[in-house]
């Protein structure tokens, strides 16, 4: 397996990106149309809070991922662009805006996240039923995935998503069980993983991501993705973790294409039913193919020698 430098640590000095990761700048029109539809609701998206690379791409072909309960974190992951502190009250009218702005973008799949929301006793879990009902509501012929907080592992507020059953429900561990702590401070892997494992049991689509790049080695790649197989996920999303500032994270190496191509392999042979692993991916790249049951699994099988 094909092993790059380790610029960051050793010089100190940021590294430099690679051609593997250029991504298209954001123009055009659908881009400009969405852009005022964001505007125009007052709406929030990872997109934008989260230095996305593939927003120019994403935007132009007319989807975002919207993020609900506003735009401020409770929790300081390492690795996060999105605002950490107190965040503002809960705006009981959001759902049903996010449902109007997904109408009028005319999406035939739509993606909804949120920061984490330790400061209310639901986790912000009623908002997220009333606005999986709204977009439902509003736009029957689309599909809907929702990328979710781990709600502390609480068996009520993750009900709440499963009574409404969105079609995939993500809920990304990020890094490795070794990296957690750095990772993702307030969090904890196995309290992810019981997450996955009861939306599983809900009778959930579930899926989860990580971010490569941080220090992590392949073995701790393969067993995280062993537990992720274990807890019962459908869809894993493997990407190449960027730094968004210099107050975060800094990456420790830029993972091959080749080394992605490899652990989109692996997954399939631990039995995922889809793999999504290259550089650029992130949760929500390409998710209205993940679904389709068997889709992943199918182009695998087409790509393989011999098939």
């Amino acid at each position: 397996m094909m092993e790059l430098p380790v610029t960051n640590n050793e010089t100190g000095t940021k590294a430099k990106k690679p051609n593997w990761l250029r991504v298209k700048l954001p123009i055009g029109e659908n881009y400009k149309h969405v852009r005022g539809l964001v505007d125009q609701h007052q709406l929030h998206t990872i997109c934008e809070s989260g230095n996305c690379p593939n927003m120019g791409e994403c935007w132009g072909e007319g989807t975002a991922t919207f993020m609900i309960l506003g735009n401020i974190c409770t929790r300081s992951c390492g690795f996060c662009a999105v605002a950490t502190g107190r965040p503002g009250a809960v705006d009981w009218d959001e759902p049903q805006r996010v449902a109007e702005a997904i109408h009028l973008m005319k999406v035939k799949h739509a993606v909804i996240t949120s920061v984490d929301r330790d400061d209310l006793k639901d986790g912000g879990s009623i908002i997220w039923q009333n606005t999986i009902r709204a977009v439902k509501a509003l736009n029957p012929g689309s599909t809907l995935e929702t990328l979710i907080p781990d709600f502390k592992a609480d068996q009520e507020n993750i009900q709440r998503i499963i009574d409404v059953a969105p079609q995939v429900v993500s809920h990304n561990i990020e890094t490795v069980e070794r990296l957690t702590r750095q990772v993702r401070i307030q969090a904890k892997y196995w309290r992810s993983m019981a997450t996955l494992k009861t939306l599983k049991q809900g009778g959930m689509r579930t899926k989860s991501g990580m971010m490569l790049g941080l220090g992590e080695t392949k073995e701790e790649i393969v067993q995280a993705m062993t537990d992720l197989h274990n807890s019962g996920v459908d869809v894993v999303t493997l990407g190449q973790y960027l730094q968004p500032t210099k107050e975060h994270l800094p990456v420790a190496r830029f993972v091959h294409p080749d080394e992605f191509r490899e652990f989109r392999q692996i997954g399939y042979e631990l039995g995922f039913d889809y793999v999504e692993s290259g550089p650029l991916v992130r949760s929500s790249y390409h998710s209205e193919k993940h679904v389709i049951p068997g889709y992943g699994k199918e182009q695998w099988k087409k790509e393989m020698p011999g098939e």
